[in-house]
């Protein structure tokens, strides 16, 4: 008599880069338990493959078109809340560890990762367990938390291009003025001199 089959874990694979996304289905597919049933290159091409095929773990990019991995991930918690949600980045900054976490995320890993280490991932978060990259939690820890409040946050992330004052106005609906005061605030809490120093530092420590 054979033993029982263990259930296939069915996965989506979300990636802007068609080679990673290639080059990851075809490492996940050599496990016998690993089905991938869906890719997207976007965050809501993501959302709705995942709801369609009704997946058990998402593996999802950070950075994609549309809505990042921690949206995605929250989008699909909405739906899928049994899904295991599990972001690969190689922006792997304090900050993006935090929100995603917040936001249901139970693995987070970058994208140096062993292909080993993915499929080990990839079960621990299908069984609910969690698991984070030890050099990046370590990174979390010691960044500790944002001093920016969400406006202040809201105001620094609209002026990344480097927007005049009114046009940022114009973008979080807000008076010049107020948003003088949250970019002058910003800057101080950050240890910066002027907010395109406050918008660097706030990116590299992925609070914007």
């Amino acid at each position: 008599m054979n033993p029982p089959q263990s259930p296939t874990i069915r996965i989506l694979l979300a990636d802007d880069e068609h080679l990673i996304r290639s080059a990851m289905a075809q490492m996940l597919d050599l496990d016998d338990d690993f089905e991938v049933v869906a890719q997207a290159a976007t965050g809501p091409e993501a959302v709705a493959a995942a709801v369609q095929h009704r997946v058990d773990v998402a593996v999802l990019d950070l950075q994609m078109p549309g809505l990042d991995g921690i949206e995605t991930a929250r989008a699909i918690l909405a739906d899928l809340p049994d899904c295991g949600c599990l972001v690969v980045t190689s922006h792997g900054r304090p900050g993006y560890l935090k929100r995603a976490l917040a936001s249901g995320v139970r693995g987070f890993l970058p994208k140096t990762t062993s292909a080993a280490t993915l499929s080990q991932v990839v079960r621990v978060v299908h069984a609910g367990g969690r698991h984070v990259d030890p050099e990046l939690a370590a990174e979390a820890i010691a960044a500790g938390d944002s001093p920016l409040t969400p406006r202040e946050a809201d105001v620094l992330e609209a002026a990344g291009d480097a927007a005049p004052v009114e046009e940022i106005a114009r973008r979080v609906h807000l008076s010049a003025g107020t948003v003088r005061n949250h970019l002058s605030s910003a800057a101080t809490k950050l240890g910066a001199t002027n907010r395109h120093e406050a918008v660097a530092t706030a990116r590299r420590m992925g609070w914007i």
